[in-house]
């Protein structure tokens, strides 16, 4: 296998297991029978924060465990990631992402069959604002996708870490990072911050055959796409001018 596949195959493997207990932990604290039900808030942006550091641990010494889109295109704007290895990855992170939401359903299979709500069905695959308002939903993904990756390429500064990317050693700081981000900026738009964790498994919703599924909210998809995209570059830029020059 030469390395661009090992990179890649590590990105999928890193990414679909971010999602298995991501998505996990909502369909564990949400979906009807479950004995996580009615867990909280807070129980999800703990989990997804170690999510994160899973995936991190798994794929870091291979790949640098970027395992978000956003993530891959902030490094490269940055100069700090080829943009050859761009595209592969991101369709590994993609692949990932669906692949993840497609084994959080077959775990959690009884329990979407129990709850009768589409929308809390939709909300184990994909972000759903809690109220919608697709200008300022989208600047809350921009901003809270901007911390992340502004926070990610200051731990490859001299100091920190000397691993760009999430690699091994940005692991604890990441999910502390995604913990924060959650219990801080979470409350308006679900922080997807990742288009392999919305996109992808939003995808995985609207093929599954989930029963009483309802739609998928393809109106509000470009959202956790856009607002992450735009986030990483404005992230890069301002990493540029106080690191670069």
């Amino acid at each position: 296998m030469n390395d661009v596949m090992l990179k890649c195959l590590f990105e999928f493997i890193g990414t679909a297991i971010l999602v298995l207990f991501g998505d996990g932990v909502v369909a564990c604290t949400t979906l009807k029978k479950s004995k996580g039900e009615n867990a909280g808030w807070v129980v999800i942006t703990l989990a997804w924060g170690l999510a994160v550091m899973l995936g991190v641990f798994i794929s870091g010494p291979y790949s640098g465990a970027h395992l978000n889109p956003a993530v891959t295109l902030g490094l490269a704007a940055a100069g700090t990631f080829s943009w050859a290895l761009v595209v592969p990855y991101i369709v590994a992170q993609m692949l990932g992402g669906f692949v993840g939401a497609v084994l959080v359903y077959i775990f959690y299979k009884d329990h979407y069959d129990a709850t009768s709500d589409p929308a809390t069905k939709l909300g184990t695959f994909c972000t759903i604002p809690a109220i919608r308002n697709y200008g300022r939903n989208l600047i809350c993904e921009i901003i809270g996708t901007f911390v992340l990756v502004f926070v990610i390429l200051a731990l490859s500064i001299d100091g920190n870490t000397s691993e760009v990317g999430m690699g091994a050693l940005g692991a604890f700081p990441v999910a502390m990072l995604i913990v924060a981000l959650g219990m801080s900026l979470g409350g308006t738009t679900g922080y997807a911050i990742n288009p392999a964790r919305d996109l992808a498994p939003r995808l995985a919703h609207a093929i599954l055959p989930i029963k009483g599924k309802g739609t998928s909210d393809w109106g509000y998809s470009w959202v956790p796409v856009i607002g992450p995209i735009i986030g990483g570059f404005l992230a890069a830029a301002l990493y540029c001018l106080i690191y670069c020059y």
